[in-house]
């Protein structure tokens, strides 16, 4: 993100963003990427938070900063391999025409700091829900016992989650990363206009 408005690139496409962890009221472990969202004139374009995340206490943070969730073509926050979180995003857009003058306004008002858009997993990369939550449950666990924490957590935990699914996660991250990308190539050329 910091490279990207250093550049002069307002839209910027990835997988899914970090956020604060589960049990961050006892570690406080919260992910930099909401403190850039706050502060770094960016639209993010991502399938939701990680999964792997508190998705609640994330959006909590992110109202806390001031930082816009958006969802394209949704009213829920998805949850990086699944379209749904049961959770609420701020503000519903359907097009890309919509996000670029959205932004634009956002940027024209002088108000500080990024846009985040929520585009979901397409259907047919989105993993069982049940089984994905219980791939990441495991992984946790698994992470706690061997005494994994801070910049250490997330990397594991999404090899970990690999591992249990199979390759299936990854096929789906790969997916949703693609699904975004586009999303953002659309969305910059209608900022362009």
């Amino acid at each position: 993100m910091i490279i990207a408005a250093l550049a002069g690139i307002r839209i910027f496409a990835t997988g899914g963003i970090g956020g604060v962890h589960r049990g961050a009221e006892v570690t406080m472990d919260i992910s930099a990427d909401l403190e850039e969202l706050a502060r770094t004139p960016v639209m993010v374009i991502c399938a939701g938070a990680k999964s792997i995340l508190d998705l609640g206490l994330t959006l909590e943070y992110l109202e806390t900063k001031g930082v816009p969730v958006i969802g394209y073509g949704t009213e829920e926050l998805p949850a990086f391999y699944t379209r749904k979180s049961g959770f609420k995003v701020d503000y519903r857009l359907d097009t890309p025409e919509e996000l670029a003058q959205v932004f634009k306004a956002k940027l024209e008002m002088g108000l500080g700091g990024g846009m985040l858009v929520t585009n979901p997993i397409p259907e047919e990369y989105s993993m069982d829900h049940e089984r994905i939550n219980a791939a990441i449950d495991q992984a946790i666990e698994d992470s706690h016992k061997l005494g994994i924490h801070g910049k250490e957590t997330t990397p594991y935990l999404l090899a970990r989650i690999k591992d249990l699914t199979g390759g299936d996660s990854l096929a789906s991250n790969i997916q949703l990363v693609l699904n975004n990308a586009r999303l953002a190539a659309k969305t910059a050329a209608a900022l362009c206009k």
